[in-house]
């Protein structure tokens, strides 16, 4: 059985902070968000089943802790994201979304502190937010909406063969404000993308490969333990290297080749200079594993 770390001490959100989501007394039950450290791999799980782990402002809350202890704490290397009760996530709480509109919140902060709101940054769904460390997605059942937006932040994906995709909010009359509107574009095939955006419909796991919005499918029941593979297969690789990799996918997307090679260069040149480059080839030419520090 897997045993969990919570993040304690991590107030819930409110609706306004968390647009669609609401929260119940936490005294009484689970929290929304669990995590789990396994040697250098941090494991976040969304913990609302019955609710097929919709979002809600507790849950994200926890999430955010959770990314900057990704960030700062050197002894993660890897990160991954999956739900509980055999679904991802389904995205916003739309019955709670009815009850109190968010669009209500939004024009009452227009009124109250002249448009402090600032959507271009959603944290929790890694929206103006891009971890230091590889995330790794572990998707089983339902990760539409919200689900299939944070899966767009997310550097590798494995989801059961059961896995449903999808970006709805165009069928309920939303705007898919997780960030789908630009990255699936830039993700996927254009085409593609303007079809799942603008329709709404759902897409099973094996069409999701085709086009490349996940790189594995494997049985139901199965996408963490694939998942672990994957992440422990990172771990082990320098962290200096796999870091500066990908920084360096990320800081040259879009960038002409030459300006890109610029940060190629710059950001290859620190990893050589480390002791995980000295370590590496030592342990190659000893015939052993290598034992990285992370410096």
């Amino acid at each position: 059985m897997i045993q969990f770390t919570i993040l304690r001490g991590v107030p819930p959100v409110s609706a306004t902070e968390a647009p669609g989501a609401a929260d119940s007394d936490i005294s009484s039950r689970a929290p929304h968000c669990l995590v789990e450290q396994r040697g250098h791999v941090l494991i976040v799980t969304l913990n609302r089943p019955e609710a097929r782990n919709a979002l809600s402002g507790e849950m994200m809350a926890i999430m955010n802790e959770a990314w900057d202890r990704v960030d700062n704490d050197p002894e993660i290397r890897v990160a991954i994201l999956t739900g509980a009760g055999g679904a991802f996530c389904a995205g916003a709480d739309l019955k709670a979304m009815n009850a109190a509109p968010p669009g209500d919140k939004f024009e009452q902060g227009e009124r109250s502190n002249g448009g402090g709101w600032d959507l271009s940054r959603l944290p929790a769904l890694l929206k103006g937010r891009r971890l230091t460390k590889p995330l790794i997605a572990a998707v089983e059942g339902a990760a539409i909406a919200g689900g299939t937006e944070i899966l767009q932040g997310t550097d590798i994906r494995v989801a059961g063969e059961s896995a449903k995709f999808g970006v709805s909010e165009a069928k309920w009359g939303l705007f898919p404000l997780g960030g789908s509107a630009v990255r699936l574009v830039r993700q996927i095939p254009y085409t593609i993308a303007a079809d799942i955006l603008l329709t709404g419909r759902h897409i099973k796991a094996a069409e999701a490969k085709e086009i490349g919005l996940i790189g594995y499918v494997v049985p139901d029941g199965t996408a963490l333990d694939k998942a672990l593979e994957i992440a422990e297969t990172i771990a082990n690789n320098g962290p200096v290297a796999v870091q500066a990799i990908l920084r360096t996918i990320r800081d040259t997307e879009g960038l002409h080749e030459e300006e890109a090679f610029r940060i190629d260069a710059e950001l290859g040149a620190a990893v050589f200079k480390s002791a995980d480059a000295k370590e590496g080839p030592r342990a190659f030419a000893e015939k052993r594993a290598p034992k990285f520090s992370g410096s």
